[in-house]
């Protein structure tokens, strides 16, 4: 699982089967201080974030696939959960 920070929505009205009526989102991977690190990636979101959210991401098909329930599907990034803090040695973010 890794941290990111949900940059914006991507558009798409025709998808394959299984991932009708799913929000596609660009994220991208952040350091618990919350700075960017490395490019941003689509994920399938199934906990209803937004632009700005900081959210656990999956990046491993395998995975991906049983959190919709689709095993052997095309997916690879899943949006887990919503970041609400993250504890750190020096601070509480």
């Amino acid at each position: 699982m890794i941290l990111a920070r949900v940059i914006g929505p991507v558009v798409s009205t025709v998808k394959v089967k299984p991932l009708d009526g799913h929000k596609l989102l660009r994220v991208r991977p952040v350091n618990p201080d919350g700075s960017f690190s490395g490019s941003s990636i689509v994920a399938v979101d199934t906990v209803q974030a937004g632009k700005g959210d900081t959210v656990i991401v999956i990046d491993e098909g395998g995975s991906a696939g049983v959190m919709l329930g689709e095993t052997g599907q095309p997916v690879r990034t899943v949006i887990a959960g919503i970041v609400d803090g993250i504890e750190t040695e020096e601070k509480v973010q």
